[in-house]
């Protein structure tokens, strides 16, 4: 045992008896363990209520509606708007989308709403006009709260809660509009699954639902207290025994407390429920809701269609940055700037493998869960180098960026060149730097050689003859000679004017950029005779032949740096 193990120990351990384990739940023949998600829930947005409550400094109406438009345009069909009786700015707001004709056809507003009259009466008056409403009560059922928060009985709570849906189906009975009712037994989590059956089977008698106009059944994990396997037994167990399921969809209302918000929604809804509430990258009270974008996108990772759209990812992340003062993560799930990026050498090497063989129709890529084009990111910035990268990596950007595809040979050698340049910068280096310090490297004009100009000539029948001024050692020389093209040529005259072997191998020729300003990027290498090894040599011009020249005056004067 280390000494610090053991001085840690001595001064104590956390203090974990305070704590209790939560109890499982006894079901033993439970089936959602075999069950797999085929199809999306329905979704209801709850940001611009549950979120907005969580923000340090809340939206205004204007920020609002920003949020709203965003939400309509992902897809949404429920949202939850506000609680215009406890908030003027949340009463405007709906008033504003209500009289500005904001809610398209077939989209449901939903309002929060305590069970008392005067707040029903101001809730009521701020959904006139609206075409669609969902109207949501709630009330804590917790054993906890009712015992320490409430000091009432199951039977008081359930009056509570059966006074409220009576005072909402009075305020309703003149309403001029098509109108579901949802109703929450908050705390459900801490709430005995016998007594939570019991008042939401009292809620749906006194409310009459049928199996014609379901209300709606919402089962929150207002705290999240458990693993999320006992919460999926929770939702199984009420779905089996709530004797008014077929009048009610089943809707869940997760938080993140232990952090597994999201997988404690997928697992309650393949134990049976029928809808989600959440918020746009899990924004809520104290660690926050269930992460829509997250939980759409596990969807849609596994071939399901989600019902909302993320092609915008950039756009949504932007507009919900803006709108809640709150930055999403850098290694948020799916949306992080990050999430599609490999620093590690081995993972670099694996993904540029996986893109040069991928069929779009069927993605399957190393490291990549899906394609980071369908939620608006780029392959290119799915590869970034630090001091962890290897050459796959920097072979991936230079011919993602700058559709430079490096030889095996240069790329081995240049990576030790990158390397020195990410301790120099203590940092990860841009795509731009790496390829700056590729041309440094390997572009040499200032040694003993230098090409002053050439003329390209006919040679005998087909060959090209080039004629070409050299400085050589600070004296000029010109050299003259055949061959079967102007490399080969150019070649042919500096061994026969400079008497010293050179072979000229592993040519390969780029263009950068596009259009008459173009430039082109030529790589190339010759063999040192002496020791076998190659000399590689670049050259830039906006002449193809010019930078071929220029590239063996490169490896030339490189070779005689390192001789």
């Amino acid at each position: 045992m280390s000494q610090r193990h053991i001085s840690g120990r001595a001064q104590g351990a956390m203090p974990f008896q305070k704590y209790h384990a939560f109890k499982p739940i006894d079901l033993p023949d439970r089936q959602w363990p075999r069950k797999v998600l085929t199809k999306a829930p329905r979704w209801c947005s709850v940001d611009l209520r549950d979120g907005n409550q969580a923000l340090i400094d809340p939206m205004n109406v204007n920020e609002k509606l920003r949020l709203w438009d965003l939400l309509l345009e992902i897809g949404f069909a429920e949202i939850e708007v506000g609680f215009p009786a406890a908030s003027q700015p949340d009463f405007d707001f709906i008033r504003r989308i209500i009289d500005e004709d904001r809610i398209p056809e077939g989209v449901s507003i939903q309002v929060l709403c305590q069970a008392r009259a005067e707040l029903i009466e101001r809730t009521v008056e701020a959904l006139q006009g609206a075409p669609s409403v969902i109207f949501h009560l709630y009330n804590s059922t917790s054993e906890l709260q009712r015992r320490v928060v409430f000091e009432m009985d199951r039977q008081g709570v359930i009056d509570l809660a059966v006074q409220g849906t009576e005072i909402v189906k009075q305020g309703l009975k003149d309403f001029d509009a098509d109108v579901t009712f949802e109703y929450s037994p908050e705390s459900f989590t801490g709430t005995e699954l016998d007594f939570a059956a019991e008042i939401c089977t009292a809620v749906a008698d006194t409310w009459g639902a049928t199996p014609e106009q379901p209300m709606i059944v919402n089962l929150p994990s207002t705290v999240e207290m458990s693993t999320p396997n006992i919460y999926a037994d929770q939702i199984e167990w009420f779905a089996r025994n709530f004797s008014r399921r077929d009048s009610a969809v089943i809707s869940l209302h997760t938080h993140n407390d232990r952090g597994t918000g999201v997988a404690a929604t997928e697992l309650g809804l393949m134990a049976g429920a029928d809808r989600v509430e959440g918020t746009l990258f899990g924004n809520g009270e104290r660690t926050g809701n269930c992460d829509l974008v997250t939980m759409a996108m596990n969807l849609f990772s596994q071939g399901v269609d989600p019902a909302l759209d993320f092609r915008a990812m950039p756009k949504i992340r932007e507009t919900v940055e803006a709108v809640n003062k709150l930055v999403v993560a850098e290694r948020h799930p799916y949306a992080g700037d990050l999430v599609f990026t490999a620093f590690s050498g081995s993972h670099q090497d694996a993904i540029r493998k996986g893109m040069s063989k991928v069929d779009r129709d069927s993605w399957e890529v190393p490291y990549l869960p899906i394609d980071p084009a369908d939620v608006g990111g780029s392959y290119k910035e799915s590869v970034r180098v630090n001091s962890q990268s290897g050459k796959a990596g920097i072979g991936f950007l230079l011919e993602e960026h700058y559709g430079v595809a490096l030889p095996r040979d240069i790329l081995v050698e240049f990576s030790a060149e990158v390397q020195k340049l990410t301790e120099e910068l203590d940092r990860e280096v841009k795509p731009s730097e790496i390829f700056d310090r590729l041309i440094e490297t390997y572009t040499n004009q200032e040694g003993p050689y230098k090409l002053i100009d050439y003329d390209l000539l006919s040679g005998r029948e087909q060959d090209q003859r080039c004629v070409a001024r050299i400085e050589v050692s600070e004296s000029t020389v010109t050299v003259d000679a055949e061959g079967s093209g102007p490399i080969e040529a150019f070649v042919n005259a500096l061994v026969e004017t400079l008497n010293e072997p050179l072979t000229v191998v592993a040519y390969h020729e780029h263009s950068l950029g596009e259009g008459s300003d173009a430039q082109a990027i030529s790589i190339l290498a010759i063999d040192d005779e002496s020791d076998g090894s190659r000399c590689y040599g670049i050259g830039v011009s906006r002449n193809t032949i010019t930078a071929s020249l220029y590239a063996i005056i490169s490896a030339m004067n490189r070779r005689w740096a390192k001789s």
